[in-house]
């Protein structure tokens, strides 16, 4: 996919900061959406169906929370890539964000080469999500998810049944933070999970035969998959 067939809608109550982030994306060669609230966000993103939306989380009426909220329940933007833009770093606004659907956070100010490698790391993920080969490979490690089998190198990893779930969720959105309740769901589904810590005992079991450096804690939220 191009560039110039990529949409991307940025959504910010302040002129200056839309103006500056779409000159730099048009740079670029992308198609550039604006919008200066979430109701005219959410309608502009039910309309051209963008490939990623930056949303400010702190704008009037409708908060960046609030709009990625109801942006996830529209039919046709559950799998929109989202960035929250924001000034603050709280961890719970981050927690926040992460739990109503959001993909990533930029934090304000930014560097353009800083958000331009953000940006084009998370439409990265848009070749993984629409990747339907069998096989899907990360640097030197190949997941064969016809034949439930994971490959190091010429090195075959020996993943049980729960761990090898767990990666290829993990691994289907590359950079993607999923959290605990998310996983759970996906993962072990109606059985009964004993203990809180089954996640994690899980996740130590995938660093140890993949690769720490692979796997990610986001504090209060849950794991994300990187490479």
């Amino acid at each position: 996919m191009s560039n110039s067939n990529i949409k991307i809608l940025l959504v910010d109550d302040e002129p200056d900061i839309v103006e500056f982030l779409g000159y730099n994306l048009k740079k670029e060669g992308y198609e550039v959406l604006s919008a200066s609230n979430g109701k005219d966000a959410i309608e502009i993103a039910k309309k051209e169906i963008p490939q990623l939306i930056v949303l400010d989380v702190m704008m009037p009426d409708m908060d960046g929370i609030e709009t990625c909220r109801e942006i996830r329940e529209q039919k046709g933007l559950q799998d929109v890539l989202i960035a929250f833009l924001t000034a603050r770093s709280e961890d719970y606004t981050q927690i926040a964000g992460f739990e109503v659907g959001a993909d990533d956070y930029i934090t304000k100010p930014i560097k353009p080469r800083v958000f331009m490698s953000r940006v084009k790391a998370l439409l990265r993920r848009l070749q993984s999500t629409t990747n339907t080969d069998s096989n899907v490979e990360f640097g030197d490690i190949r997941i064969d998810k016809e034949k439930h089998m994971v490959f190091k190198g010429v090195e075959e990893i020996n993943l049980p049944k729960k761990e090898f779930r767990l990666f290829s969720l993990l691994s289907s959105k590359p950079g993607k933070v999923f959290t605990r309740e998310y996983i759970l769901e996906k993962v072990w589904g109606d059985e009964v999970v004993v203990g809180d810590r089954t996640i994690d005992v899980h996740i130590r079991k995938l660093r140890e035969k993949i690769g720490d450096n692979y796997f990610k804690t986001v504090k209060g939220v849950g794991y994300k998959f990187e490479f």
